[in-house]
């Protein structure tokens, strides 16, 4: 169905045509498709700290005229909402350092705010009270940092003093001689110069938060004390200027921290992190339209799944909602993050944490045969059926049933509450074998088993009608899983004897057996024996193959679905194969980038096509193309054209076509986000200087943002072209994106409505385009979000799930059909 611009522009329509953005889940969204990112993660917080480090820097650290003004206080930046312990984990802020959330005065080197996960930049001038050698400390909860210049100058700084570089230390308020790092060596100082000193100090979530700097004379005996006001002086008065004003922030050794090279270096592991060549697919250009049109027929797209007249309520859509598949593998999926979340494998979560994996593997018969040969009783109960993934056993029946014999793990990987073990009799030779026992069977209990407190005893039971003894009763343990490590006992049941119920000791035949001189010696208790020989088979697992491309809510770490390459090349090799029989034969496939499918059951599957290949003079060209395979028994649109040599049969969906020149108008709601907007604007200034590309424009609609000037930042900005829409009140998104949509006047561009707190690729303009085909596929991404105090370089998350969080990435995108 086709919907013109005009009407999409009305009041009322915006989330139709909007690319929208809301905690990952678009509203009334049918497919998915992927942005991965992987080089590109690495260059967002250089571009946001040095975008200006020419004469912004050299302003910034240039010694400052000093006034008597300034005594009495130092500048103190905080930096809210940021986890970690150490002050390496506060450079990792990507507002750091020019971007705080407060810019105030400290009248004193000790501060104590009584907050958690902040961090602290102090700093300013030391006017020492005489000529002489000084001594430096820091004491804190967590990491502190204490750094002082040789002069007045802030570039240069050495490290004096600090407390837990590596985020492990603390120490207790005024501990100053808790950890080697903490005193400085001597410094020189004159009374008649002042020098320039830096603070830095990170405080987690734990702990008494506190920081404090003393100094003393280098001189036996001397205290040391705090410094005060009448040694610290301002380095420059911010009262005046707005938080995105930062020319004059001094950018130091302290405080500067270098991306790039800590990207290359980052050991985090996380297999999103891989270079992808979908990251930089858009440098190459694309290939004529020329070569491309005619190669293959046109046909009807009409899928199955298009939602029309049907009114959805709010939050509808999501039922709507169903994945794409890729190929080649994309790595959208949070490998790292599954230690926290093992949803992919469909497991019920407390049987993961009581036994793990055991059910997707045999253990092999020994080779000595014998009573080990469990596999032929279970059957499939430890492998992997024809029907189902897994099975495994009821681990709270009703009723126990009688578990099979199993010899290998002998009772204790059993299920199955068993009764207590009857021991062997003989003559009691010293002490007091039943003492000795239960205080066994209480020290194993501590350690290892779960405690409940029965609330009935069991009775004890014996299977030998000749002989009665008293055992030591063991507690009653519900719901407990008992693991192969738990102690082994000597002498055991025989199988034999657990075929007949058990007789029931009374209460008198105690009494009468206590009087015997018969005693029950203890089983004999010792740790389980490892077999390190033991071999096991296992069956392949592709656990993506059993996932459905519908959206699992619950399941925040899956990522994208994946295409085999026996589905993705055929279609590739057919496209190839008209490709050269249109062209003679002109091109040759260097590469497949990206292959993406959306299933229709009914009717057939559309695909987009991201190839690389190269003519005969060796120049390369890129092919991002929608085709369409419909199902066999629906191709009368070409009755007369017989299959390819492949037997794959392929057209171009009728209107399916994305314009690679559309403007992209991205839209932004803020108010008094000033960091928030300044770091917007350098990403789009970034995406500008890297891709060339002047056919996209920013439009902010501000609510009166009081800190700072939004419409200067942009006039200063370098970007092609931007608008301004100021608006009065309280902040209202649906209404701030709708005068975003109102400034609009070309009826073939693309509103992509966001938020401010994203961390935007290189390629984001080019995948907008390619999945917004006008009246056809609108766009939406489902984002990443990070944890508290994680970075784009160290990516700790969930897909789509709310948490604390500083920064948000693209990973997988949702487009739907009108």
């Amino acid at each position: 169905m086709e919907i013109p611009m005009s009407d999409l522009l009305e009041p009322g329509k915006v989330a139709r045509m909007a690319c929208r953005m809301w905690q990952g889940v678009q509203t009334v969204s049918i497919n998915v498709q992927v942005l991965s990112f992987s080089s590109s993660l690495f260059l967002y917080v250089q571009v946001f700290r040095d975008k200006r480090n020419g004469s912004h820097q050299r302003e910034a650290n240039r010694s400052r005229p000093w006034k008597p003004e300034y005594m009495g206080k130092a500048n103190l930046h905080v930096f809210e909402d940021w986890c970690g312990s150490s002050t390496q984990q506060l450079r990792k802020n990507p507002h750091y350092p020019l971007y705080p959330n407060s810019r105030i005065t400290v009248k004193k080197l000790a501060v104590s705010p009584m907050w958690t996960n902040y961090g602290l930049r102090i700093f300013g001038y030391l006017h020492p009270r005489k000529s002489g050698e000084y001594l430096f400390a820091v004491a804190s909860d967590d990491g502190s940092e204490f750094w002082l210049s040789l002069d007045s100058s802030p570039l240069n700084l050495h490290l004096q003093a600090s407390v837990g570089r590596a985020g492990m230390d603390w120490t207790a308020p005024g501990e100053f001689n808790k950890y080697a790092s903490q005193i400085s060596f001597p410094v020189h100082l004159s009374a008649e110069d002042f020098y320039f000193f830096e603070v830095i100090h990170k405080q987690n979530d734990r702990g008494t938060d506190h920081l404090e700097v003393a100094w003393r004379v280098n001189q036996d005996r001397t205290p040391f004390e705090i410094i005060g006001s009448e040694h610290i002086s301002m380095y420059i008065d911010e009262t005046d200027l707005k938080l995105h004003e930062v020319s004059h922030i001094p950018q130091t050794p302290a405080s500067s921290f270098h991306w790039r090279t800590y990207a290359r270096v980052s050991s985090h592991g996380a297999e999103m992190l891989r270079e992808d060549p979908r990251d930089s697919f858009y440098h190459v250009p694309l290939m004529s339209a020329s070569y491309l049109r005619g190669i293959l027929p046109v046909c009807p797209y009409r899928p199955t799944y298009l939602i029309m007249g049907y009114p959805l309520q709010r939050y509808q859509g999501i039922h709507f909602v169903h994945l794409s598949y890729v190929y080649p593998n994309d790595y959208t999926r949070l490998t790292h993050m599954e230690t926290i979340n093992k949803c992919l494998y469909s497991e019920d979560p407390h049987y993961l944490k009581g036994l793990g994996f055991l059910n997707y593997m045999k253990m092999d018969s020994p080779e000595n045969g014998g009573a080990e040969q469990r596999d032929n009783e279970q059957g499939d109960r430890g492998g992997l059926g024809d029907k189902f993934l897994y099975q495994y056993e009821e681990l709270r029946p009703e009723s126990f049933r009688e578990p099979p014999d199993n010899d290998i793990y002998s009772d204790e990987y059993s299920f199955v509450r068993q009764a207590p073990e009857p021991a062997s009799t003989l003559k009691m030779v010293n002490g007091n074998p039943r003492k000795l026992l239960a205080a066994q069977v209480t020290a194993y209990n501590t350690r290892h088993l779960a405690r409940y407190e029965p609330q009935v005893q069991q009775p004890v039971v014996n299977t030998k009608q000749s002989e009665i003894q008293r055992a030591p009763v063991q507690p009653a343990m519900n719901n407990v899983f008992l693991m192969p490590h738990g102690l082994h006992v000597h002498r055991r049941l025989r199988r034999k004897n657990r075929l007949h119920p058990p007789k029931v000791v009374t209460q008198k035949e105690y009494k009468y057996k206590d009087s015997e001189n018969y005693e029950t010696t203890p089983p004999i208790i010792y740790d389980p024996v490892i077999n390190w020989v033991r071999t096991i088979n296992v069956s392949n697992m592709d656990f993506n193959a059993f996932r459905e491309d519908s959206i699992d809510l619950k399941c925040n770490v899956s990522g994208n679905l994946q295409m085999s390459s026996e589905v993705a090349l055929p279609i590739v090799q057919a496209f190839m194969h008209q490709l050269n029989q249109k062209n003679w034969g002109h091109f040759t496939l260097l590469q497949v980038v990206n292959v993406e499918r959306r299933i229709d059951r009914f009717r057939g599957s559309r695909y987009l096509l991201e190839l690389e290949v190269q003519d005969q003079r060796g120049t390369g060209f890129r092919i991002s193309q929608y085709v369409y395979e419909p199902r066999s028994q629906i191709r009368s649109w070409n009755r007369v054209r017989q299959p390819d040599r492949k037997g794959t049969l392929l057209c171009y969906p009728e209107g399916v076509e994305w314009n690679p020149s559309a403007t992209v108008h991205i839209i932004v709601p803020v108010k008094n986000q000033a960091r928030w907007v300044q770091q917007f604007i350098m990403y789009m200034e970034d995406i500008y200087k890297v891709t060339g590309d002047k056919n996209f424009n920013i439009i902010i609609v501000d609510y009166s943002s009081k800190d700072m000037d939004v419409e200067q930042a942009l006039q200063s900005a370098h970007i092609p072209r931007y608008q301004y829409v100021k608006l009065t009140g309280n902040f209202e998104r649906s209404a701030a994106l709708q005068a975003g949509i109102n400034l609009i006047t070309d009826s073939h561009s693309i509103a992509f409505l966001c938020d401010l707190h994203i961390h935007f690729p290189h390629s984001i303009i080019d995948s907008i385009r390619k999945h917004c085909v006008e009246g056809k596929i609108t766009f939406a991404p489902i984002i990443m979000r990070l944890d508290c105090g994680a970075t784009p370089e160290e990516p700790d998350g969930m897909q789509g799930c709310i948490f604390i969080s500083n920064l948000l990435l693209f990973i997988v995108f949702y487009y739907f059909f009108f």
